[in-house]
């Protein structure tokens, strides 16, 4: 039988999978505090008072790649290149979900659509974080290698899922609810196909360098493609679903520092 416990145990198991996965997670962390970092010092006039929290949101984010960085230093391993069909954010971007790049390059401040653009986009793939690391947390919490990141690591995704729902509710209520909902349900459905994608290239690599048998590939790509499909028949409308969060204010004050991992 193949669980997420002893997949997770399998590649944690193995220097090359180890690497590729930390590798990964790493780069896509570090691309989301770049992001969050360009998008807090275009923040328009009228809404000075969010860049502050989308500064934190960054720093948290630079402050995973550290992390995950760190692991494999630990391990004596150096980062490898991120295959290009498992590079969420960059696929991400190419199906012109977020804000693009070339507009975060550049001088322009950005319009509230943008802003709301970004807190969409962040609030559907905040949403995949916090419930793969509710996964981990729940098996890996007390393991004596990432246990002590996994803990951190979550905590931080909730904050960031929290923020997202308030910020817009706040805007919903200022009158921009329609536009919100147009742009949750088209993140939604571009992530969930992407998801697909990259969980199913990760496993295809995870698969070669730890010699699993066609059958166990085949068992694995198939729970994909399920999964695929309930999130593409009902599961992402849990993406667009908006609730004011329990902790209010949740990224309203400075990032907490790693430094056991920095």
């Amino acid at each position: 039988m193949v669980s997420a416990k002893s997949l997770f145990e399998e590649i944690l198991g193995n220097d090359e999978s180890f690497r590729l996965f930390c590798s990964i997670a790493a780069s896509g962390e570090a691309q989301g505090g770049w992001e969050n970092a360009r998008i807090a010092a275009l923040v328009p006039a009228s809404e000075r008072a969010l860049a502050p929290k989308i500064t934190r949101h960054g720093a948290d984010e630079d402050k995973h790649g550290r992390i995950f960085n760190a692991l494999l230093k630990k391990r004596g391993l150096d980062p490898v290149p991120v295959p290009p069909e498992t590079d969420y954010t960059r696929l991400l971007e190419e199906q012109g979900i977020g804000l693009a790049h070339g507009k975060l390059k550049g001088d322009e401040p950005l319009t509230v659509q943008d802003l709301i653009t970004y807190l969409a986009h962040s609030r559907v793939t905040e949403q995949r974080a916090a419930d793969q690391m509710v996964m981990l947390r729940k098996y890996f919490s007390d393991h004596p290698v990432v246990g002590r990141a996994v803990r951190m690591i979550s905590h931080d995704e909730d904050n960031h899922l929290a923020y997202t729902h308030e910020e817009l509710l706040r805007f919903a209520a200022a009158g921009h609810g329609p536009f919100i909902q147009r742009v949750l349900r088209d993140c939604a459905l571009a992530e969930i196909r992407v998801h697909r994608d990259v969980s199913l290239a990760v496993m295809a690599r995870m698969g070669r360098i730890l010699g699993w048998p066609k059958a166990k590939s085949a068992l694995l790509a198939a729970g994909i493609h399920a999964v695929y499909a309930y999130e593409r028949l009902a599961g992402w409308r849990t993406m667009v679903s908006l609730r004011m969060p329990e902790h209010r204010n949740a990224l309203g004050g400075p990032p907490a520092s790693a430094p056991e991992f920095a």
